[in-house]
């Protein structure tokens, strides 16, 4: 199991690199192909003020004058060594740029998906402890609910009743704790809505199962029976929709750091498209798939780590389900 474990796991990493250094040059063969030039028109607008020794040495740096196959192979090799480039709005480091909003997108979107990982479990034990006219009636109810409500209308009755109404923090402040947790919120009831579905139908499979049956004909109460025999198994397809969830997550973001005025990646996201940074636009988008790509490695290392069933095949190097 090991020996096959550690060739699975190379393999799925070698793949998730492959799709990252993929996501990079498709974004750069983008940009590349654009009519106009954009890079040296946005570097020639006078509004971003630009000397012309700041456009020489940004273009030498991105070797304008150099054919497309190789400024793809330096800007690959800056890449892979962390170098992101150089803003053309600021001129500045892109990575230095990304540096300083990210602190605040990673605590949203962590505090995010606690919340989602939270209310979801409470509405999946909530669905089996509850009588029926609640836990099978409200609560099942609930992730359709949630689903079906965009992330900006949640933001924006979660700003006008506890901010505006209750007072419960102040829209100024946005990067204060109680700010963070109702942005958190609204990005998280979505969320919440995707996991909560998984699971409570994963608990409704396991329950009707014979060795539930048998457990509970031996005594065994519903807390014990949910978490040590319940819980396990039907969480497993929540490790896989987490990992899918993650995208939805970041497309959020910046609609929500918008709606509450955090500075963060979302933000920069929005300045690079308006004032056509297309470097620092690149970084950004190459980090979403690197966030994502990432999320999903994690996910197909953990699966046959949690799910004994799963047995991976040898040379073939797959994991699959023993029938």
């Amino acid at each position: 199991m090991n020996r096959n474990y550690a060739a699975y796991a190379l393999k799925r990493i070698l793949q998730a690199f492959v799709v990252i250094l993929l996501v990079y040059v498709f974004t750069f063969v983008v940009i590349s192909v654009l009519p106009g030039d954009p890079v040296t028109n946005t570097l020639r607008n006078p509004e971003n003020g630009f000397s012309e020794a700041d456009i020489t040495r940004i273009a030498g740096y991105y070797g304008l004058d150099r054919p497309v196959y190789v400024q793809l192979w330096e800007a690959l090799s800056r890449f892979v060594t962390g170098d992101l480039g150089l803003s053309l709005r600021s001129g500045l480091p892109v990575s230095r740029m990304i540096g300083e909003v990210l602190p605040s997108t990673l605590v949203l979107a962590s505090s995010a998906l606690a919340l989602a990982l939270v209310l979801a479990l409470a509405i999946g034990f909530g669905s089996q402890y509850l009588p029926k006219r609640y836990g099978q009636g409200l609560l099942r109810t609930l992730p359709s609910l949630f689903s079906s409500v965009p992330t900006f209308v949640i933001g924006l009755v979660l700003i006008n009743v506890f901010a505006f109404q209750l007072g419960l923090f102040r829209v100024i402040d946005a990067d204060g704790g109680p700010a963070t947790f109702f942005a958190a919120l609204a990005l998280s009831v979505p969320v919440a809505a995707r996991i909560a579905e998984v699971l409570v139908a994963g608990l409704d499979h396991e329950a009707r199962q014979e060795y539930v049956a048998l457990a509970r004909s031996r005594g065994l109460g519903q807390a014990r029976l949910l978490l040590r025999h319940l819980l396990k198994p039907a969480s497993l397809p929540v490790v896989s929709v987490v990992a899918v969830t993650v995208g939805e997550l970041l497309g959020s973001t910046v609609i929500t750091e918008m709606i509450f005025g955090r500075v963060g990646v979302g933000t920069l996201l929005r300045q690079s498209a308006t004032t056509q940074d297309l470097p620092t636009l690149q970084a950004i988008v190459t980090l979403a798939a690197v966030v994502f790509v990432v999320v999903n490695l994690l996910s197909d290392l953990v699966y046959p780590l949690l799910d004994p069933r799963v047995k991976l095949a040898g040379r073939r190097e797959r994991a699959e389900v023993a029938a």
